[in-house]
């Protein structure tokens, strides 16, 4: 058994199989991964990487499980069992590309399924099998990408997965902002595994008495998203990095293959090429001296209402014509004027059993929870505030605010018939 210090969880014990996986090259590519993407352009402290962020998930589920287990909560799972649940929280993030979710907005493969070939094939494969059977790798990527059978599933992915709430207590630490509070202690001893009416397969649940420790839970990702995971100069600059990267896809400088196996500098290097373009250029150099397109303009979802907008989300190519065409219009030069909005997330899933002090078990979003705040809403009503559509231009210019909000009112075939047409988008 080896002993890592962390800043936030002081000591974390690395058994075998932990020191094993970690010694692989998949999993120390994560080092040069950072955990908040370009966050660190306004966030100095948020250069802390997927590797720290792995080896915390691994720490919270060898946590997670010695409490369940206390609680006899285990006695149908075999130490096979939970081996499997630890290596899930500790491999989960093997497939992200560099600078974490930003290039899933372009429609590049989901990190998901990037992992699924590097943990069921080559040397992870290979050393999961020889500690935990043949079977070990295709049950392990069951688990990252939310099919598994197993009762543990919702450790790894759901509503109140450990993931989740490593990354809200490390990204804050790392940031130095006080968003991220949550009452771990509470959450972990209010853990439950339950069998949900209508469902034969036990499952991972909450206490009732829990109930306040998943309020923390989700005022903190609110915060964090509100603050810094959103925050305007984050977006701008994440805008800019998705353009560079489609760019480099499209002109054939970068391939999905070499894209999902660089690191955050080695893939700003490989696209730093004389045969860049002048706005790939600027893009690549803004991002590199922190020289950051503006706000032109900007707007709350909850302002927009329902479905407005949302092509710019869900059709990153559409969105990329409609960049260009509005440039064009204006009179600026390729790629200083770009569009964002945030994918839709949910702010907390609460897909989530509660246990009653009295034994019986129901869902969080049923009716009949008195004296508590209504979390399923006020979960929708807090995404909703905190999502905004950002127009970013390479100077500080205005654009026209009325004409421009006409546009967004569009669906996205009327947008791609107009740019069919060649015609005006701003009229």
């Amino acid at each position: 058994m080896e002993i890592l210090r962390d800043p936030l969880w002081n000591n974390i014990r690395l058994d075998p199989l932990a020191l094993a996986l970690l010694e692989t090259p998949v999993l120390q590519r994560l080092r040069y991964v950072r955990q908040l993407g370009l966050a660190f352009l306004v966030y100095p402290g948020a250069s802390h990487s997927r590797f720290e962020h792995a080896l915390g998930a691994w720490h919270l589920a060898g946590m997670a499980l010695r409490l369940l287990e206390e609680r006899g909560a285990l006695r149908d799972l075999t130490p096979r069992d939970s081996q499997i649940v630890r290596a899930a929280a500790l491999l989960h993030d093997v497939g992200h590309y560099p600078f974490s979710h930003a290039v899933e907005e372009i429609g590049v493969t989901h990190h998901e399924e990037i992992a699924r070939p590097l943990v069921t094939e080559g040397i992870i494969a290979e050393r999961l099998a020889a500690a935990l059977g043949p079977t070990a790798p295709a049950e392990v990527f069951a688990l990252i990408a939310g099919t598994s059978p197993h009762p543990l599933q919702g450790l790894i992915s759901g509503s109140i997965d450990l993931d989740k709430i490593e990354y809200l207590k490390r990204d804050a630490t790392m940031c130095g902002v006080p968003y991220g509070e949550i009452d771990v202690d509470r959450l972990l001893n209010s853990l439950v595994v339950v069998t949900t009416p209508g469902h034969t397969r036990p499952r991972v649940g909450v206490h009732e008495k829990g109930l306040s420790a998943i309020e923390s839970l989700l005022f903190a990702k609110y915060q964090m998203y509100r603050n810094v995971y959103w925050h305007h100069a984050v977006r701008s600059a994440t805008a800019m990095y998705k353009r560079l990267v489609a760019t480099a896809l499209t002109g054939g400088d970068v391939s999905p293959v070499i894209l999902a196996r660089q690191t955050d500098e080695g893939l700003l290097a490989h696209l730093d090429t004389p045969q860049l373009s002048p706005s790939g250029r600027t893009l690549l150099e803004g991002l590199r001296y922190r020289r950051l397109h503006k706000r032109a303009y900007e707007c709350p979802a909850a302002t927009l209402g329902d479905d407005i907008g949302e092509w710019i989300a869900a059709d990153y190519p559409l969105t990329r014509r409609v960049e260009d065409a509005l440039a064009r219009e204006l009179g600026y030069p390729p790629g200083s004027l770009l569009l964002d909005f945030p994918a839709k997330t949910e702010m907390l899933g609460l897909d989530l059993p509660v246990q009653r002090r009295d034994g019986c078990v129901d869902h969080l979003r049923a009716p009949g929870w008195e004296g508590t705040i209504d979390l399923p809403r006020l979960s929708d009503e807090l995404y909703r505030s905190a999502r905004r559509l950002r127009v970013f231009t390479a100077e500080r210019r205005p654009v026209p605010t009325e004409p421009l909000l006409q546009l967004l009112r569009r669906d996205a075939d009327d947008v791609a018939a107009l740019l069919d047409r060649d015609a005006p988008l701003l009229s």
